[in-house]
């Protein structure tokens, strides 16, 4: 997709917007969210979950983390409450996501059907759009976030469902291989975005994650996204900025 000098002549319809996104994630997101779902459904049935189960997850829950801890939590016997608190936490990124995409389709937020956009929001389709939006009009992002979105939702549970059938012949380096392939993505993605304090932000977090880690490796990844991308922001707010 290229940028053109004037950046609201990239699509000219709903339908165009759409297919843009559907285009789009043809490409390397689909390839990315369907090896962690194949990784995903290998792990459902090493640790003795059925088909059905493991599928629902991917197609309903569509968040990949959450799945995993789940997953895990159900394994080792955990409590309902556990499970639902850990879970639930895990997921609290999503009102980031949402708050910083949705207000970028403009007045069609306030449409009720947006609401039902929102169980597209994933890591790859949220990375994605805010590096698309910027070069498209307001009123088609909408469309072409769904566009995108839906694709990638569509191959959740084929990519499950593969993993599953699987199992058993993918070792296990390969398959927890598979479910880091999204959180890369997501990385690089961030790389391409044009504001300084993103790609900082990257950079901070691969130094402030191993430390973090050292010392507390349950909330490691928290502290690490908490600090990194505070100490990125203020630096660019006070240098950066003035700078440029």
């Amino acid at each position: 997709m290229t940028i053109t000098d004037n950046p609201h002549d990239l699509y000219t319809s709903q339908k165009d917007a759409f297919w843009g996104g559907v285009k789009e994630g043809i490409g390397a997101p689909a390839i990315v969210l369907f090896a962690g779902m194949v990784g995903f459904g290998a792990m459902g049935r090493t640790n003795g979950l059925d088909l059905w189960y493991t599928g629902f997850c991917s197609t309903f829950m569509f968040a990949l983390p959450g799945q995993i801890i789940l997953l895990d939590m159900i394994v080792s016997h955990s409590s309902v409450l556990a499970i639902a608190l850990a879970v639930t936490l895990t997921s609290t990124r999503f009102v980031t996501m949402t708050l910083t995409l949705f207000p970028q389709f403009g007045q069609s937020v306030k449409d009720k059907s947006s609401f039902g956009a929102v169980h597209l929001l994933a890591m790859t389709a949220w990375a994605v759009s805010m590096r698309e939006f910027p070069m498209m009009h307001q009123q088609y992002r909408r469309s072409y976030f769904i566009g995108l979105g839906l694709f990638c939702w569509m191959l959740a549970l084929p990519g499950t469902a593969l993993g599953y059938l699987l199992a058993g012949v993918v070792s296990k380096t390969i398959t927890i291989g598979l479910i880091f392939i999204n959180p890369l993505f997501f990385v690089l993605t961030f790389t391409e975005i044009k504001s300084s304090w993103s790609k900082l932000a990257v950079f901070l977090g691969c130094i402030l994650g191993p430390i973090f880690y050292s010392l507390d490796a349950d909330t490691s990844l928290l502290m690490t996204g908490l600090v990194g991308g505070s100490l990125a922001y203020w630096f660019d707010r006070k240098f950066i900025r003035k700078l440029s």
